[in-house]
């Protein structure tokens, strides 16, 4: 025997002699969590401001030319930018202080179908506020529809649901606190309009947020405790139901962009940017059961590192994309500043074994 284990020996039987329980030996270590790894295609142009300035990212798909779909993306120190699928910057709106934007097609806006874009803005850290803009498909630019006030609080997350019973809009405002106030949105008018319909509640920082249009579930990422769900629709109940923990093994802190990557009629999966360890997670729709990791190296374009925002759209958006597209928010650009990542969906799917 060795000194060593005839040392805890004698301690045992010294502590067993005197009534006292012998320590209890250390819990094995977890076995690590596979990463799988791939490459961006390409990145976007930075983004004009330098430090934290890149946030979100929302995706319009061009269903007649899907290669000429469009990127909306803010820089929250500055704007929202709108790209081309090869990254070039198209236009440039100033507006400081928007953080998180998303965008809904085939909307009625000003007596037309449009394309709705809506960003929290938290110029005003007491009073929240919605920035509303139509994107125009033509002139690849956004056209400013005003200013909604949101309530109480430092506006942070953005997420939208366009209900499938009957196309309505809802604008979910994610509040630094927690606070989540769902709005129902008009733009019919000349003026949008925007009326409170509930609150719900999760208990510290919160940001990111979808909804899954196909079976109007909600998802909110409370940075430092996990992931949620909701039933997004304004009668149900407040409900949160806890689906992931951030346990630094599968999901880590910051946890905050969320995608939904649709398959079938409530399938596919849910999409979570794992800031803390620059990867990217995914659960699977319904049952929330875990698919899968990967992280975004260099390759073609420099990788991605501690990621805000990410958004995924399904469908064809032309030869490098054809099976839909996932833009992440990359922190670390240098020597530029910050940006955002393009990758392929067949590549994640096949790096993680989805299958079909």
């Amino acid at each position: 025997m060795t000194k060593a284990a005839l040392a805890a020996t004698l301690l045992a039987l010294g502590l067993a002699a005197c009534g006292q329980p012998a320590p209890k030996a250390a819990a094995p270590a977890l076995p690590a969590i596979e990463t799988a790894s791939i490459t961006a295609i390409t990145e976007t142009d930075p983004v004009g401001t330098a430090d934290d300035a890149a946030d979100d990212p929302a995706i319009w798909r061009n269903a007649a030319n899907p290669a000429a779909s469009l990127i909306v993306a803010t820089d929250k120190r500055a704007g929202l930018h709108v790209y081309d699928l090869a990254g070039k910057r198209l236009s440039f709106t100033p507006s400081p202080r928007l953080n998180n934007v998303d965008l809904r097609a085939d909307v009625p806006i000003g007596g037309a179908p449009g394309i709705l874009v809506i960003a929290s803005d938290r110029h005003d850290i007491a009073n929240a506020m919605m920035a509303m803009f139509r994107l125009d498909p033509a002139s690849k630019a956004l056209v400013s529809l005003g200013t909604l006030p949101a309530g109480p609080g430092e506006a942070y997350g953005m997420c939208l649901w366009q209900r499938a019973a009957d196309k309505a809009v809802f604008a979910f405002v994610v509040l630094k606190d927690g606070r989540i106030d769902q709005f129902a949105i008009d733009a019919s008018a000349t003026a949008p309009k925007a009326v409170k319909v509930r609150s719900l509640k999760l208990a510290t920082q919160s940001e990111g947020c979808v909804v899954d249009d196909r079976t109007g579930l909600l998802y909110v990422a409370e940075e430092d405790a996990g992931l949620w769900r909701f039933d997004a629709a304004p009668e149900a109940p407040g409900t949160a139901t806890a689906i992931a923990k951030v346990d630094k093994r599968i999901l880590f802190d910051d946890a905050e962009g969320l995608a939904i990557a649709p398959q079938g009629a409530d399938g596919g999966w849910l999409i979570a940017s794992s800031q803390g360890d620059n990867a990217y997670v995914l659960y699977r729709l319904p049952d929330m059961a875990f698919a899968g990791r990967f992280r975004i190296m260099p390759g073609p374009v420099d990788g991605t590192s501690e990621t805000d925002g990410i958004d995924f759209i399904s469908g064809d958006f032309g030869p490098a994309y054809p099976g839909g597209l996932f833009v992440a928010q990359d922190g670390d650009n240098a020597p530029e500043t910050q940006n955002f990542k393009l990758a392929s969906w067949a590549a994640i799917k096949a790096a993680l074994k989805l299958g079909e």
